[in-house]
């Protein structure tokens, strides 16, 4: 006779935070595997190249201020996105690029999606690979993520969660449909054949919603994207990640 396990239990296995990489195929998993194979790692050659790359009238690169990204850098990509008390709102590790590029180095933010933009955000994901998303974030911020990821929108009037917690693990056009966790950005998407952010991800599904897109800056977008981090607690980042 099969022992019925506790109703909470149950509720906590379902629950439990799964990767992306868990639901791709043999194939997909070892290319990520194979750093010589994961094509993710030209744009972290990139990134590289951009760490050490002088730009502004102060002519500062990122090791200026920071050094061996190795070394600096490690464990940083597992804390994003963050709250900033000065500007009260969450910043992503995207917009902390940004914004370090504009103030510190005085120079212009590197194009959305450009290579350049996505390598070095690789770059920096990079240095906390392996190691598990730890948010320091509680409270009305991750509050306001949250109903932004449960809310319908668009004229499917669907909301993230009814694809990613509902029917996570179920098939969509013959796909399995994740849980949705950010742990891999910026990411090789094999639909893509390219590198993308999360920025881009949310994008696409809000247009496949019908729904308008929050803009990459926008505090939504970073909302959104501190409720998925803290949402995917425990997961390690996987930077750069493949997926299908």
């Amino acid at each position: 006779m099969k022992r019925l396990l506790p109703l909470f239990l149950l509720c906590t296995i379902a629950a439990a935070p799964r990767s992306g990489y868990d639901d791709a195929s043999a194939e997909t998993r070892a290319m990520q595997d194979d750093d010589s194979a994961n094509p993710g790692f030209l744009w972290v050659r990139e990134g590289e190249a951009q760490w050490s790359k002088p730009a502004g009238p102060q002519v500062k690169s990122c090791a200026s201020c920071h050094g061996d990204a190795p070394v600096s850098m490690r464990g940083v990509a597992a804390r994003y996105p963050i709250v900033d008390r000065t500007l009260n709102r969450p910043l992503t590790l995207d917009q902390r690029i940004a914004q370090c590029r504009t103030e510190r180095q005085q120079a212009e933010p590197l194009p959305s999606e450009s290579d350049a933009a996505l390598g070095l955000a690789a770059y920096v994901g990079l240095q906390s690979r392996g190691m598990p998303v730890r948010i320091n974030a509680a409270g009305a911020v991750v509050e306001a993520g949250r109903r932004l990821f449960e809310t319908r929108m668009g004229q499917l009037n669907l909301s993230c969660a009814q694809c990613h917690d509902d029917r996570a693990g179920l098939k969509l056009a013959g796909a399995v449909i994740p849980q949705g966790h950010p742990n891999g950005y910026p990411e090789y998407r094999l639909e893509w054949q390219t590198m993308g952010s999360l920025n881009r991800r949310l994008r696409n599904c809000m247009v496949g919603v019908r729904a308008e897109p929050f803009p990459p800056d926008s505090r939504e977008m970073a909302e959104l994207a501190l409720f998925l981090a803290v949402r995917a607690e425990g997961l390690n980042v996987e930077t750069p990640a493949v997926r299908p």
